[in-house]
């Protein structure tokens, strides 16, 4: 087998992997071995963390509108269905912005939902 020489391309290997360690703590930003199974393991929680940002995400407007919705004497389940009958489109985000920003906007959507809900019940 014929012999490989890899100095130059194992010490930019290794100084990278180092590179990306600074600042973890103790032997995980010195030693190598302990570097590589620290980043492997912070690049793999980025990896999750980026698909689990959408979800905390929508849960947070959710419990915002929720929150919201109560105040104006309605519930979440409620304004969904309404929104949905009124054929108003519009995302839980702005929506969780609205309730928390333009309370009185919000209460007129409420307020559009509820009638369209009374609507359907009578037809």
């Amino acid at each position: 087998m014929p012999r490989v020489k890899r100095g130059t391309v194992r010490r930019a290997k290794r100084k990278r992997l180092l590179s990306r360690a600074k600042g973890y703590y103790l032997n995980k930003s010195k030693l190598y071995r302990a570097a590589k199974e620290a980043v492997d393991k912070a690049l793999n929680y980025a990896f999750v963390g980026r698909r689990r940002k959408k979800r905390d995400f929508r849960q947070l407007w959710i419990v915002r509108i929720n929150a919201a919705a109560r105040e104006n004497n309605s519930t979440y389940r409620d304004l969904m269905q309404g929104l949905k009958l009124a054929n108003i489109t519009i995302d839980r985000k702005h929506l969780a912005d609205m309730a928390v920003n333009d309370a009185p906007a919000f209460t007129v959507i409420v307020e559009q939902a509820r009638r369209a809900v009374e609507a359907a019940a009578k037809a």
